[in-house]
């Protein structure tokens, strides 16, 4: 086996790590982001006809039917985005550590996953609307207090603007905070078969030391996947353009978005692993007789195991 120094563990050593992993199995994984194809598809073709839902909701205000099918298309496109980030973190997951991994195993292993990435992400969504309700309650209560002690509030004042503008700043900040904190509850549920709370809490407990990576992440898949849902939309591309573009432009920009979901899912399961390298728990998934300080990756080109060191920044 090849001994090759990794990077430290930091956005570079995350995006190369998984990177290297993709590219090793680029087949597989790319089989596997068919599943973020529907996501992908909404972000970049529903702006386009967007138009024809003002049009059935305007012709159809009572159309029961109508409101029922765009939940159905909603509730379809998420549990198809939760199977493929479940089935590409297993992926990931195994790949880290140089075991092998397909796409039938991938698919079996939804089996026992999908459900609690499911009820996770029930409980993350509801901790997270509890967490806002409360917050937009407390500014309620600022509003009353100081409207009960003679204040006068000018909704339409430079003041109340900016208020308003940190109200929802603040808000953001905390959404992103708690989304930081479990950024690894989806992988934790695959890795580890823990549901509900648990993996919240062990994410919470596991990202610690390396938020700012997670951070980093967010940020640069965020920025990419918004720069390719606006360029190739309708706001560059509109149906008045021709025929190449109306259908061309959209399907490649699905295309684009779908391989950095791919990248994003693969890159939080790679910092799930160097968060636990940085904890001390990474010799539990190494075979015995390897220091915690080494880990199992693919080579790129001969798609063998290879030993890479793990070093904190």
């Amino acid at each position: 086996m090849e001994i090759t120094p990794v990077h430290t563990l930091n956005l570079s050593g995350v995006l190369s790590t998984s990177k290297r992993i993709i590219r090793a199995n680029y087949s597989h994984f790319l089989a596997l982001s068919l599943f973020f194809l529907p996501l992908s598809i909404s972000l970049v073709i529903t702006p386009t006809f967007h138009h024809f839902a003002v049009d059935l909701f305007h012709n159809f205000p009572q159309n029961h039917k109508a409101v029922s099918s765009h939940l159905l298309y909603i509730l379809i496109i998420y549990l198809s985005t939760l199977c493929a980030i479940a089935m590409i973190s297993y992926s990931t997951y195994h790949g880290f550590v140089g075991k092998q991994v397909n796409f039938f195993t991938s698919l079996k292993s939804l089996t026992s996953s999908i459900l609690p990435v499911i009820i996770t992400a029930i409980v993350a969504h509801i901790y997270l609307f509890l967490i806002s309700l409360t917050f937009l309650l407390f500014v309620g209560v600022i509003f009353t207090s100081a409207q009960s002690l003679g204040f006068v509030i000018d909704y339409n004042s430079i003041h109340f603007t900016i208020f308003s503008v940190v109200v929802v700043a603040t808000l953001i900040a905390i959404i992103i905070y708690f989304h930081l904190n479990w950024s690894l509850a989806f992988v934790i549920v695959v890795a580890e078969s823990k549901w509900g709370l648990a993996p919240l809490i062990r994410s919470s407990y596991l990202v610690k030391g390396m938020r700012s990576v997670s951070f980093l992440l967010l940020l640069y898949f965020g920025i990419f996947i918004g720069i390719f849902a606006w360029l190739f939309s309708d706001t560059m591309y509109p149906p008045t353009s021709s025929s190449q573009s109306f259908l061309g432009f959209p399907m490649l920009g699905s295309f684009f978005l779908m391989l950095m979901f791919l990248r994003s899912s693969a890159s939080n399961t790679v910092l799930y692993m160097y968060c636990k390298a940085l904890h001390g728990e990474l010799a539990l998934e190494i075979d015995e007789g390897f220091d915690h300080h080494y880990i199992n990756l693919p080579s790129d080109e001969e798609k063998v195991p290879q030993i890479v060191s793990v070093v904190a920044a």
